[in-house]
Order: structure tokens, then C-alpha cells, then sequence
């Protein structure tokens, strides 16, 4: 169907085709087993050892610091299941976020049901993590912290390299879920301190069922998946040969045009923050005005927030896709998110968001016909209150 708009790139991106054009030998003629020692092994492991390289690249990290995984929710299990129970069984105590992942927050209360001390850090109203709040939280018996780079649903980038800073003082190893920030913001492990960073390759424009996590040298991991031993015994599995191609030529891409690209989104958020402020006065903005994703725009509409999914629905009519919070939870759509809620948000404005996610492939026209439809289904949509925004969009 023609004339359709997806924006909704932080659930999913599409694959680029030049992502597709890597993968396609590794889906047809290129079969073997990497871990094979004849010609085909041989070729199909040069490609795996080819896109760590690139994977690495985008980090400035070293191509024997990447494992490979099946998903960015394996890579956090890795990081935090895998370091803790590496541990031995002295008191052990992890911190994290209100608003993380629940790729990270159920590993949490996993280990929680087996005795660990876990502290959630809130968040403001703006849904940023404080330094000061990380400071007090901190204990001797403090092991890791494990903060996103920037949230899914409001799209808030965190103050990483403090809080690393901040943990790397303290003594103990600092983990960022950056599903959502690579490829969009620069992330170097030379200069931020980081021990362990997760990745997701269909964030990226490459394609599902395949992750990353980098580990820095001398993190001790205890594996998931017992097996034969690949991934240097921390992710036994034959190698997902195509996804991994696909993951490390779509980080070579972003490393390429991340610049550029960053800064055509930003131009493309701020026209549709800018312009809803006109043409939806009672439109407010979730999350941080500036210190957000480049494409990332989370919207509330005053006195309409019950209405969110009657709003969605009738955009998907429009041909127009877009979430009302993360995919991961789209199941319970119904009920208020958590995010919002640890933002301070009532209940029923957290019912309310809607998430309007640009990337690679939106142009400008789609941005303005989006403009150009919103504001007529919102007005068919009956206000059940008088209020009015707590915080429009402003420039």
C-alpha cells in the first residue's frame, strides 16, 4: 500500500538494503558452520570474525571485546545474570533505574528472588537519573550499575559518562543498555568508562535476532547458554551467520553517517516539536526537551490522554505507524506505563503517551503530512477533561 509512514523506529527499524545486500551470500551459497575447518567453515567464520571487527568499530572498542548474541534482551541477561552469579557469594548489591528495560529490570528482580539487594534510582520529571542519587546508593558492597544510555518510550539520554565516572570511583563496573542510543549518538568506550554496553542489531537499521554485548577486558562472565563453547564459552550456539553479517554492516553504516544523519533527525524532531505547539495547543512534551534522541518525540495531548489508543488507531487508519510507549509492552497497553509513572506522571496521563519515532528513511513530507493529519483525528477525539498541558512543546 502506497503512501503509508512509519515512525515508529524505536520499536523497529527497517533493514537497509545495503544491510541486506552483506546478508544475502550467508542466506544462499554461504553456508557453513564457522566453527567448521574446511573451506566453507573457513568463510563463513572470516565473516563473523569481519563483522566483529566492524561491530567494535563502532565503539572504538576491539574486535575480541564483542560477543555476539540472539537479542539486546540476551546481552542484558549476560551482563547482569552472567556477572553476578561470576561473583562469589559474599553480599552483593546491583543499582539500577526505575525506567530501565524490562531486559534489565527482570534480570534485576530475578536475582532479587535469589537474594540479591537490588536499588531502583528514581527518576525526575524529565526522566533523568541524578549523580547525587547514584552517590548516596552507592555501598561497599556495591558490585555494578547498570543505567540505559537513553529510554525507549520518552527517548531521555542519560548523563553516562558521570555516572560511569561516578561508579568506575566507587569501585564497581557500570553496564548501559544502549539498544535505543547506538548508532545514533557517539559512544566510545576509550572515553566513557564503561565495563559492558548492550546492543540490538534491528535498532540499527540491520536485522532481528541478533545482538551484541561488549565487555571490557577483565569482566568476569559466567555464561547463559552452556554449549560448545563458542563465543569464547560466554554464548555457545553455531553463529546466526547471516544476522551477524547484517549487524556488522549496519554498524559500520551508522559509524559512517551518524553525524550527518543525527543531525537531518534533529532538524526533523524540532520541525514536528515546533510546529505541534501550533497546530495542537494542547499537545505537551514528554521527556527532555534537548538532551533526547536525535528522531525521538513522546507526546502527550491534554484532556486526551484516555484516548491514546483510539489516536494510534486512527493514524494506522491514516497509514500512519506510530506506539503509544515500548513495543515490549505493547501487551499491556491498558495500563499506565512505568515509565511515565516513575516520572510522576498520574495515572491516567500515563496512559496517555504517544511515541512518534523517526530514522533513517523519513523524509520531511512525511513529518509534514503527519502535521497535516494529526490534528484533524485528535479533534475527532472528545476531551473528558478541561486541563490543560503541563508542558507544551516549545522551540
Amino acid at each position: 500500500m502506497s503512501g503509508l509512514i512509519y515512525f515508529d523506529n524505536s520499536a523497529t527499524t527497517p533493514i537497509d538494503p545495503r544491510v541486506s545486500e552483506a546478508m544475502s551470500p550467508f542466506l544462499a551459497g554461504a553456508f557453513g558452520n564457522p566453527s567448521s575447518l574446511h573451506w566453507a567453515g573457513r568463510e563463513a567464520h572470516a565473516a563473523v570474525e569481519n563483522a566483529r571487527h566492524q561491530t567494535a568499530l563502532l565503539f572504538g572498542a576491539k574486535p575480541e571485546e564483542m560477543i555476539f548474541t540472539a537479542s539486546g534482551t540476551e546481552s542484558d541477561n549476560l551482563a547482569i545474570i552472567g556477572l553476578v552469579e561470576a561473583l562469589d557469594h559474599r553480599e552483593n548489591h546491583v543499582i539500577t533505574s526505575a525506567i530501565e528495560h524490562p531486559a534489565v529490570l527482570e534480570p534485576c528482580r530475578y536475582l532479587q528472588q535469589r537474594g540479591l539487594e537490588v536499588t531502583y534510582l528514581p527518576v525526575d520529571s524529565q526522566g533523568l537519573v541524578s549523580p547525587d542519587d547514584l552517590r548516596k546508593a552507592l555501598r561497599p558492597t556495591t558490585r555494578l550499575v547498570s543505567i540505559m544510555a537513553a529510554n525507549n518510550v520518552v527517548g531521555t539520554l542519560q548523563p553516562i559518562q558521570e555516572l560511569a565516572r561516578i561508579t568506575r570511583e566507587h569501585g564497581a563496573l557500570f553496564h548501559t543498555d544502549a539498544v535505543q542510543a547506538a548508532g545514533k549518538i557517539p559512544l566510545n568506550v576509550n572515553t566513557l568508562p564503561l565495563d559492558l554496553l548492550t546492543l540490538a542489531a534491528h535498532k540499527l537499521n540491520g536485522p532481528k535476532g541478533v545482538g551484541a554485548l561488549y565487555v571490557r577486558p577483565g569482566v568476569a562472565l559466567k555464561p547463559l547458554i552452556h554449549g560448545g563453547g563458542q563465543e569464547r564459552g560466554l554464548r555457545s550456539s553455531t553463529e546466526n551467520v547471516a544476522g551477524i553479517v547484517g549487524l556488522g554492516r549496519a554498524a559500520e553504516i551508522a559509524r559512517q553517517e551518524m553525524s550527518a544523519e543525527a543531525a537531518r533527525l534533529v532538524r526533523l524532531r524540532d520541525r514536528l516539536i515546533e510546529k505541534l505547539a501550533v497546530f495542537l495547543p494542547n499537545a505537551y512534551l514528554i521527556g527532555h526537551r534537548y538532551r533526547r534522541l536525535p528522531g525521538h518525540v513522546c507526546l502527550g495531548l491534554a484532556g486526551q490522554e484516555s484516548e491514546a489508543i483510539k489516536l494510534l488507531l486512527a493514524l494506522d487508519e491514516a497509514g500512519i505507524a506510530v506506539s503509544t510507549g515500548s513495543a515490549c509492552s505493547a501487551h499491556h497497553a491498558s495500563e499506565p506505563s512505568y515509565v511515565l509513572r516513575a516520572m510522576g506522571f498520574d495515572v491516567l496521563r500515563a496512559r496517555g503517551s504517544l511515541r512518534v519515532t523517526l530514522g533513517r528513511f523519513n523524509t520531511a513530507a512525511e513529518v509534514d503530512r503527519f502535521l497535516d493529519v494529526l490534528p484533524s483525528v485528535a479533534a475527532a477525539l472528545r476531551p473528558i477533561t478541561t486541563r490543560q498541558p503541563e508542558s507544551a512543546p516549545t522551540p
